[in-house]
C-alpha cells in the first residue's frame, strides 16, 4: 500500500506584478522582502564574512560580480551612509512629500519558479514565485539597496525605527531569462548612456538648498520690464538649462543666479562652493538662514533692479563669472562681512554703475572671458576661474582691470 503525495507546490518569495515586456515585470515590495531577496552589497565584499556565509549567499556573491562594480573603496560606497540618511529623513517626514528614491532594477538569473494567472482579466497583474536561493542582483540602484539594508540594520542610528521601516514599498522592475551578457549590457545602459546633469545645474534645482532658496526669492521680488509690462523676474529665469541660447526668451539662469546668492553669502570663499549643497550647517558663523534672507533678498534685488536693463540686453552682467565677482563684492555689504572694506548698499550701488555691461573685448577680455581673433567673447571659464579677477576689478577701480571694465 502506498501514501499518494501532495500535489507540488512552488515556495518562495511572491510578488505581485505587471508585465511590460515578456521578460520584465514592475511592481513594488515590502522593505523587509527586498532585503531578504537582495542580500546586502557590502557583506557580500567581506571576504571573511563570505568565507562563513552560506552556499547560496557564496552564490549570490559570484552572480553579483558578473555584473556589478564594487562597493568598497569608491566613491559609490562612500555615498552608501549618505544615502541612508537621506532616506531616513524621507521616511520619517523629514523632508515632507519633497523626496524620492528611484525604482530599483533587478536581475533574477534564471526563471521564476511560477508565474500564476491575471489578478484581474486584462491588466496584466500577477504574481510570480522567486524560488528560495535563486540569485537576484541590483543592476541598478544597489548603492539605495546598500542604503536601505544600513538603515534595516541599525535604525536608531538613523533616527527611524523598525515599525517605520515595516511600512515601506520599494519599486522595482524586474528583468528574468536573460543572460549575463544582456544584464551587463543593461548596467551599461544604464549607468553610462544617460547624459548625467551638470552639478550646478543639479544644485540649482534643490529645494533644500539655501543659494537657490534665496535665489527664488529674489526672482520673485524683484520686478521688470518685459515688452511693454511689468513683470515678475522669476519669469524671465532660465531653470532648466545652465547656459542660454540666443533664442530663449529668458535673460538669466537660475543657477547663475545662485552663484550670486552664494558668492554674496560667503565672499571668495563662495567660489568652492557654487557646485555643493549649501545647508544650514554651512552658513557664516553667527549667521542663521532668516538673517540672510533678511539682509541679501533686498540687497540683491536692488542690484538686479537696477541692472536689469542690461540682463534685457543679454550684455555680460548674466554670465556666471560676472555675477559671481557682484557677489563677491555685495558681500562687503553684509553685516558678518568679516575682511577687507565695508561697504553701504549706497556705495555698492555707486562702485557698480559705471561698470560697462556690454559684451565687448575691450571691458572683458582677460577678466571674465577670452577674445578670439574676431573679437568675440568666451565667458565658458566659470565662476571659479574668473569671479575673483571680476571681483577685483569691481572693488579696484583705479586698477588695470578695474579701470578696463568702466572704460576708463
Amino acid at each position: 500500500m502506498t501514501i499518494a503525495m501532495p500535489t507540488a507546490t512552488v515556495e518562495g518569495i511572491q510578488l505581485t506584478v505587471t508585465a511590460f515586456r515578456p521578460d520584465a515585470v514592475i511592481g513594488t515590495i515590502g522593505l523587509p522582502t527586498l532585503l531578504q531577496l537582495v542580500p546586502s552589497p557590502k557583506a557580500e565584499e567581506d571576504k571573511r564574512a563570505l568565507k562563513y556565509a552560506s552556499g547560496s549567499v557564496r552564490r549570490h556573491a559570484e552572480v553579483r560580480a558578473l555584473v556589478q562594480r564594487m562597493l568598497k573603496s569608491t566613491q559609490k560606497g562612500r555615498n552608501v551612509t549618505t544615502y541612508a540618511s537621506y532616506i531616513a529623513s524621507g521616511v520619517s517626514g523629514g523632508h515632507g512629500a519633497a523626496w524620492s528614491t528611484p525604482p530599483i532594477t533587478l536581475w533574477l538569473d534564471g526563471q521564476p519558479g511560477a508565474v500564476g494567472d491575471e489578478l484581474v482579466p486584462g491588466s496584466g497583474i500577477c504574481r510570480i514565485t522567486v524560488l528560495p536561493g535563486s540569485p537576484v542582483v541590483a543592476i541598478d540602484g544597489e548603492t539605495q539597496v546598500a542604503a536601505w539594508h544600513e538603515l534595516y540594520d541599525a535604525p536608531e542610528r538613523f533616527g527611524v525605527t523598525f515599525e517605520q521601516l515595516s511600512r515601506v514599498r520599494v519599486p522595482f522592475e524586474l528583468y528574468f531569462g536573460i543572460s549575463v551578457q544582456d544584464a551587463r549590457q543593461i548596467f551599461y545602459d544604464r549607468n553610462v548612456e544617460g547624459v548625467p546633469v551638470a552639478k550646478n545645474l543639479a544644485m540649482s534645482m534643490d529645494q533644500r538648498d539655501i543659494g537657490t532658496q534665496i535665489a527664488h526669492r529674489i526672482a520673485e521680488t524683484v520686478k521688470v520690464e518685459h515688452e511693454g509690462k511689468v513683470v515678475p523676474l522669476t519669469k524671465l529665469v532660465q531653470n532648466r538649462k545652465r547656459q542660454l541660447t540666443r533664442t530663449d526668451p529668458e535673460v538669466v539662469t537660475l543657477s547663475a543666479l545662485r552663484v550670486l546668492v552664494i558668492t554674496a553669502l560667503h565672499g571668495r570663499a563662495g567660489l568652492n562652493l557654487s557646485s555643493s549643497t549649501v545647508h544650514d550647517a554651512d552658513l557664516p558663523d553667527h549667521v542663521d538662514i532668516e538673517q540672510a534672507e533678511r539682509e541679501l533678498v533686498p540687497l540683491l534685488s536692488q542690484l538686479i533692479a537696477g541692472l536689469s536693463p542690461h540682463f534685457a540686453a543679454r550684455d555680460a552682467v548674466s554670465a556666471p563669472a560676472v555675477l559671481a565677482g557682484i557677489g563677491i563684492a555685495a558681500h562687503q555689504a553684509t553685516s558678518w562681512a568679516a575682511t577687507g572694506t565695508r561697504l553701504t548698499p549706497d556705495e555698492l550701488v555707486h562702485i557698480i554703475e559705471p561698470v560697462r555691461f556690454e559684451r565687448e573685448a575691450r571691458y572683458w577680455d582677460g577678466v571674465a572671458a577670452s577674445a578670439n581673433a574676431s573679437g568675440t567673447l568666451n565667458f565658458g571659464g566659470g565662476a571659479k576661474d574668473s569671479g575673483g579677477r571680476v571681483a577685483d576689478a569691481i572693488l579696484g577701480p583705479d586698477t588695470d582691470h578695474g579701470r578696463r571694465i568702466r572704460g576708463w
